[in-house]
């Protein structure tokens, strides 16, 4: 339930940072002005004794988000991907949050196999060992099919996690529309679409019957991808909140020193990352969501194997094109052409100047071209990024959060297999390559054929909707009539204009002509007219 009530989470939520240390470290890591960090520490304070203690064993700012729960969480994933903005020391510390969470007990994750199955373990399962991994919504068991003998990854959600995330976010929401009310100038953000959109996108993550089916999907996408690879489901073990597929092996993409040591080319594998994201973003427009290191693996052949499907993105073919169309004008650096992009595409206000904003976007992408990506600033650029947003009235793209979200989170994992790694020009083959394919004469005859097809498929209809379309063209709007009010409304408003206030010595007529005019259409009043007047004793008033 959304209400006041919230405040009292959103207390708590910066009174846990105070009480365990983290408020200071968070606001140094994001490098908050002066005046932010005197607010948050002058409000925060009076209120730590609130605050959660969490594990004094772990770090602050870890210690306070673990403690906060599922959705907080989710948030630290993606900053532990992000050493180029909050600092390596506090990236690697948020690392844990990616899959070394604190497990549930095996015994409440084998009462939830044999409630979702519907048999006991022992009948599905020959093994079912304890937790290997543990995330913020569920944990993964190693376990062997009893009737193939297969080795498997068995996913379980958290016990009364559906709970715990609604919890947080409707204090989110909450959030959201005190920021909306409170400071107009952020409602081109549009906080409440987003929560939305977070909340939309977590709950299918909570039913691993559409995971599934992600996988699958997704599976089918890439199996002919070289070196990319995705596990198959195993359905018959599978449910709503019990997931099975097949066993892969590999290192974790975040032990950068193991990969080392197998002698991988880290320089090549982060290109791969990147290269192998935008593949899937534009041949596809179906990619993994949520690449953070915890979801990567490299294979004992080299292979990238991804695993955790309860967050994917789709985009549409039309949003592929401008997606790809904004690249390769930065790629080119063409700004005229980069600015002409977004006002065709909606994403700037028509009304504001082209020219001016295609020098915003110079200001953005020149300082960066060139130069080695240990040199920028992420924060810096974020920081401007927003500030050019906020000048042009840029609002927030529901439909691009995922894409632009995971463009960050693959970033950073890159980055951290190769500091020195360049976006922009990693990008360059696959994108090039999207252009030359999508966006040339060959493209155009296919577009054509697309729509022929559609066409052919409602052609016997084509007259009927001609005929339609002509005949609401030619045929003038009718009139609005203005309906009378039912008896019983007249009655009721005459008897209230009898009591109370309405004692003033005006008279009936004028009494109803004093109601609201959303209550009545005073030209339907059953009183006496008298050329626009209604007559009253030995008075005359004119209707307003």
């Amino acid at each position: 339930m959304r209400g006041p009530h919230n405040i009292w989470r959103l207390i708590r939520t910066g009174a846990t940072f105070e009480r365990t240390g983290a408020m200071a470290q968070a606001l140094e890591a994001f490098d908050a002005p002066p005046a932010a960090r005197v607010a948050a520490r002058v409000l925060g304070w009076p209120f730590q004794w609130l605050g959660l203690e969490g594990d004094p064993r772990q770090p602050p700012v870890l210690r306070a988000i673990s403690a906060l729960g599922p959705a907080y969480i989710k948030f630290g994933q993606l900053l532990s991907t992000r050493p180029d903005v909050v600092g390596p020391e506090l990236a690697n510390e948020l690392r844990v949050l990616q899959d070394a969470l604190p497990a549930f007990s095996i015994e409440e994750a084998r009462a939830t196999v044999a409630a979702e199955l519907g048999q006991p373990v022992e009948a599905v399962f020959s093994e079912f060992e304890p937790p290997i991994a543990a995330a913020s919504l569920a944990q993964v068991h190693r376990a062997r099919l009893r009737e193939t003998g297969q080795v498997v990854a068995v996913k379980v959600l958290r016990p009364g996690i559906e709970r715990a995330f609604l919890r947080d976010v409707d204090a989110f929401y909450f959030a959201a529309s005190m920021i909306e009310l409170l400071a107009p100038f952020a409602r081109r953000l549009r906080p409440k679409a987003v929560i939305e959109h977070f909340e939309g996108v977590v709950q299918g993550e909570l039913d691993l019957r559409m995971e599934a089916a992600a996988a699958a999907e997704f599976r089918s996408n890439t199996e002919r991808d070289p070196g990319f690879r995705v596990p198959a489901v195993i359905w018959p073990a599978s449910g709503r909140r019990v997931m099975t597929s097949e066993w892969v092996t590999g290192t974790p993409m975040g032990d950068v020193l193991a990969l080392a040591q197998r002698d991988i080319d880290l320089v090549r594998l982060s290109e791969r990352v990147i290269q192998t994201f935008l593949t899937h973003a534009l041949r596809d427009g179906f990619f993994h969501a949520d690449m953070h290191q915890g979801n990567l693996k490299v294979g004992p052949d080299g292979a990238i194997v991804a695993l955790d499907f309860g967050i994917m993105g789709r985009i549409d073919a039309y949003t592929r094109r401008v997606y790809a169309e904004i690249l390769i004008g930065f790629l080119r650096r063409d700004y005229a052409k980069v600015a002409a992009v977004h006002f065709e595409a909606g994403y700037v206000p028509r009304d504001r100047d082209p020219d001016a904003f295609a020098q915003a976007l110079r200001s953005v992408g020149e300082p960066i071209f060139g130069q080695d990506a240990t040199r920028i600033s992420m924060a810096r650029l974020l920081a401007h990024l927003f500030e050019v947003t906020e000048r042009f009235g840029m609002q927030t793209r529901t439909e691009l959060i995922l894409l632009q979200r995971t463009m960050v989170v693959v970033e950073g994992v890159a980055r951290s297999l190769n500091p020195a790694m360049n976006m922009w020009e990693t990008s360059r083959p696959v994108v090039t390559d999207y252009i030359s394919s999508n966006l040339g004469p060959a493209a155009v005859a296919r577009d054509l054929v697309a729509a022929a097809r559609v066409l052919s498929r409602i052609g016997p209809r084509l007259p009927q909707l001609a005929e339609a379309a002509l005949v609401q063209v030619n045929t003038p709007a009718p009139e609005r009539r203005t309906r009378a009010l039912p008896a019983w409304a007249w009655d009721s408003a005459a008897s209230w204009s009898a009591r109370g206030s309405w004692r003033s010595g005006l008279c009936s007529a004028e009494r109803v002509n004093r109601l609201p005019l959303f209550f009545i259409q005073i030209h339907n009043s059953p009183q006496k007219r008298l050329g626009g007047k209604t007559e009253c004793g030995s008075r005359t008033r004119r209707f307003s």
